[in-house]
């Protein structure tokens, strides 16, 4: 029952942890796009780039703490095609694509959490989406602000810059 507690506690904070993260990456994006004088096809790289940053560094942060659940508690271990947790880089890797799978919701099934280590992976699968959901909104966002022109909005010739 503890576990089940602590994993539940553990998720809350990796949740807003990746939340603050998110929001204040995005925060920082949309407040320098105004300043920069660069083509529109390098704004979309400004916008792209950080936002995948900050979800390989969620990713990271749930593979970190497979990582050493697995390696330091009993509150559960990956199963199936995964070699068993071991301080290791091969280890983590493993943990990383799991990781990777479970936040894209793709969840492939080859390795599976077991225990109370579910909760976690089912945690990872909403921040995943949230998150996912959120930069797509913020990335729609800026793009109708940042790279049209007021005077031409709708016209082709704007897509060609």
């Amino acid at each position: 029952m503890f576990s089940f507690f602590a994993i539940l506690f553990l998720s809350a904070i990796v949740i807003a942890t990746t939340s603050l993260i998110t929001y204040a990456v995005l925060k920082y994006v949309w407040n320098i796009l105004p300043h920069l004088t660069i083509r529109r096809r390098l704004r979309v790289l400004l916008i792209i780039g950080p936002i995948f940053l900050v979800h390989i560094i969620s990713i990271w942060i749930y593979a970190g703490i497979y990582f050493l659940i697995e390696n330091y508690t009993t509150f559960g271990h990956l199963t199936g095609s995964v070699s068993p947790a071991i301080i290791s880089y091969e280890s983590f890797v493993e943990r990383l694509y799991f990781s990777a799978s479970t936040y894209a919701s793709l969840g492939f099934g080859d390795i599976v959490p077991d225990k109370d280590l579910r909760m976690l992976a089912g945690a990872e699968v909403l921040n995943g989406l949230v998150m996912i959901g959120w930069t797509i909104s913020f990335t729609y966002l800026a793009m109708e602000k940042f790279w049209s022109n007021s005077n031409h909005i709708g016209k082709d010739k704007n897509l060609r810059h």
